[in-house]
């Protein structure tokens, strides 16, 4: 008999988080109403989807958990099959209200990133299942890192010593709260291999297909949801019941489940958006650091909230992290401006280079000829 379900509890720690979330977007738009450049507008867009991702994030996790370890609801893939399914009909309801612009483009492309999605997904829930807490936060950790070597690899893309070593103070923070223990198999390391492998390059995919296709978030994550899911209905209940010896069918569903459930569904709407958003504009490397900030907010909402374990490691992880995020935060914002700032000065030598050309000034009419 599971015990019972502390909905005073929930809302409080529903309440902290959407206070959190009201502070952060009352700060983006109490400003004057005034005409706004293209790259003030970009920024605006960038620090509201990477706020909404961190509030919705946060909050499943917190749903997740009240689901998962007290009402004992463990099969996590199916879960998350449900997840897209709901997330893929909310969708088709705001295409049908026409809230967005469908925008067909390659399926074989869709199609391929939708199902490296959905195999993605199942090996991190495989990795977790054969491997202890601590090496499955080490494959979380290994992400940035893989990120970043195919990157280079196969993008040509360049990474400063400054961002680098942000990112590892990052990650050693992580590390210190999260890893306890490294138990090592074969068979969890190779699925813990793939998981890796897989999350980048779906990650890379999603950030390179908008660009490529110029589609929008939206169109992206509603064309490859049915891909995703359709993977993870027909497998999420085999991967369950290997991983947890018990079925997703013959559990008791009482009302405190279902509504849970609902809920969490429902926030997994707003989870895949600013999921997909939030690569979008800003890149893979980018959301895995905003992953980890997630991490680190769900261990000290664990503590202030439900009273988890919490020990001078978890602290001081917490710290480190905090500090390697602020660090890649402003390098990320420097080189920004840098590169503003040279793309600026490139454009008004050209147009300086057009004003003293005579041929340019004739063809503007800037000149008379006799």
């Amino acid at each position: 008999m599971p015990p019972s379900f502390n909905f005073p509890s929930f809302r409080l720690s529903f309440g902290l988080v959407f206070h959190f979330h009201n502070h952060i977007f009352s700060k983006l738009f109490s400003r004057k109403k005034e005409k706004m450049g293209e790259g003030e507008q970009f920024q605006l867009g960038t620090v509201g989807a990477l706020s909404l991702s961190v509030v919705s994030s946060v909050s499943i996790v917190i749903c997740n958990k009240a689901l998962m370890s007290t009402l004992h609801f463990i099969f996590a893939t199916t879960l998350t099959s449900w997840h897209l399914l709901v997330t893929f009909c909310s969708l088709h309801v705001a295409l049908k209200m026409r809230l967005f612009e469908h925008k067909p483009f390659d399926q074989k492309a869709v199609m391929g990133f939708g199902i490296l999605n959905g195999i993605s997904i199942g090996l991190l829930n495989l990795s977790l299942g054969f491997n202890s807490v601590g090496f499955f936060q080490m494959t979380k950790l290994a992400i940035i890192p893989c990120t970043i070597l195919l990157e280079i690899l196969f993008l040509g893309k360049k990474f400063s010593k400054r961002i680098q070593f942000s990112l590892a103070i990052l990650l050693l923070g992580v590390g210190i709260a999260t890893v306890t223990d490294l138990q090592l198999n074969v068979l969890g390391s190779f699925l813990s291999l793939l998981a890796v492998v897989t999350t980048c390059v779906a990650q890379i995919m999603t950030n390179t297909i908008q660009k490529k296709f110029k589609v929008s978030s939206t169109q992206l994550l509603y064309q490859s949801c049915p891909y995703q899911s359709a993977v993870l209905l027909i497998s999420g209940p085999y991967l369950d019941k290997l991983l947890t010896n018990l079925s997703v069918f013959s559990f008791n569903y009482t009302t405190q489940v279902t509504v849970v459930i609902i809920l969490s569904c429902v926030l997994s709407i707003v989870v895949n958006f600013s999921t997909f958003l939030v690569i979008g504009k800003t890149s893979p490397v980018t959301y895995q650091v905003l992953g980890h900030l997630k991490t680190c907010l769900v261990l000290a909402f664990g503590y202030i909230i439900v009273r988890d374990p919490f020990n001078w490691r978890n602290i001081l992880g917490i710290l480190v992290a905090m500090v390697g995020m602020v660090m890649y935060s402003y390098n990320c914002t420097l080189e920004s401006q840098q590169k503003s700032n040279e793309s600026s000065s490139q454009a008004l030598q050209v147009r300086e280079g057009a004003d003293s050309d005579p041929l340019l000034s004739v063809e503007n009419g800037n000149s008379v000829l006799e």
